[in-house]
C-alpha cells in the first residue's frame, strides 16, 4: 500500500509542479489538500508519513472519528484538518472543536456559531467562504454578488480568521472554458481582498483532479485531490 500511495503522491505533485511552471508560477505557492473522505485512517497515516500534512473531510462524524483515531496513535500533531462538506447548524460544534479549517461557510449564521463554539484553548479557526461562482443549481455557496458583504461580516468575528474563498464549479469541457470559470473566482477573490484589506485573506481553494491545470493557471493557491491520491473510494457513510 505504501508504494502505491507514494507513487500517487509523486504523480499529483508533478502535475501541480508542471501546471505551475507552465504559467510561470512558483509551485511552492500551491498547497495540496488531500481529500480523505471515506478513506480509512491507515491510508491517511501512510500518506502523513510520506510528508502530506493537509487533509480534508466531507462528513462530520467520519472526520471527527478519523481525527480522534489518529490522535490516539499520536499522529495528529503536525496535521492540518480541513472540513469541506456541507455544514448544518447542529453540526458546527463538533467541527469547531476538532478541525483547523472550514472551507464551506456560505452564510453568517454558520460562521457565527463556529466562532462562538471554538474552544478557547485552540488557535483561531481558519475559514473560507464557499462561493457558487457559476450559479450551479445543485451547488452550495453564497452568490458572488453577496460574497463581499458576507466576507466583511465574517472577518469581524472573534476566534476565527477569514482566509479566502472556496469554489466547486460544475464541470465544463475544454481547458479554456475551465480557466474562464476559475478566473471569475480569482477576480472576486482579489476584489474582496482589496475591500477588506486583510493580509490573512490569502487562500483561493479551487481545482480538483479534473481541472488542476486550469485552476492553477487562473490563480488557485490550494487544490483538492482525493481519488488520484488514495485510489477508488468506498461508499459514503
Amino acid at each position: 500500500m505504501k508504494q502505491i500511495l507514494e507513487l500517487n503522491l509523486m504523480a499529483v505533485k508533478k502535475q501541480i509542479n508542471d501546471s505551475a511552471v507552465l504559467v510561470k508560477r512558483d509551485p511552492t505557492d500551491i498547497k495540496l489538500l488531500a481529500v480523505s473522505k471515506t478513506v480509512d485512517a491507515e491510508r491517511v497515516e501512510v500518506m502523513a508519513n510520506l510528508g502530506q500534512t493537509d487533509f480534508a473531510e466531507n462528513y462530520v462524524q467520519e472526520g471527527v472519528q478519523k481525527i480522534q483515531a489518529l490522535k490516539d496513535r499520536g499522529l495528529c500533531r503536525g496535521l492540518i484538518w480541513h472540513f469541506i462538506g456541507p455544514l448544518q447548524s447542529n453540526k458546527t460544534r463538533s467541527v469547531a472543536e476538532h478541525f483547523d479549517w472550514v472551507q464551506t461557510v456560505d452564510r453568517y449564521k454558520i460562521a457565527q456559531r463556529l466562532s462562538e463554539q471554538r474552544p478557547s484553548d485552540l488557535p483561531p479557526l481558519q475559514l473560507c467562504l464557499q462561493v457558487n461562482i457559476d450559479g450551479g443549481a445543485t451547488k452550495s455557496g453564497v452568490d458572488p454578488l453577496g460574497a463581499l458583504e458576507l466576507a466583511k461580516a465574517v472577518s469581524a468575528l472573534p476566534n476565527t480568521v477569514l482566509r479566502g474563498l472556496m469554489t466547486i464549479p460544475d464541470p465544463v469541457q475544454g481547458l479554456d472554458a475551465q480557466i474562464r470559470v476559475h478566473e471569475r473566482a480569482k477576480m472576486l477573490f482579489e476584489n474582496i481582498k482589496h475591500e477588506i484589506k486583510s493580509e490573512r485573506f490569502d487562500t483561493l481553494s479551487m481545482g480538483m483532479s479534473g481541472d488542476i491545470q486550469a485552476a492553477i493557471a487562473a490563480g488557485s493557491t490550494m487544490v483538492r485531490v482525493g481519488t488520484a491520491l488514495f485510489g477508488s473510494r468506498k461508499s459514503a457513510p
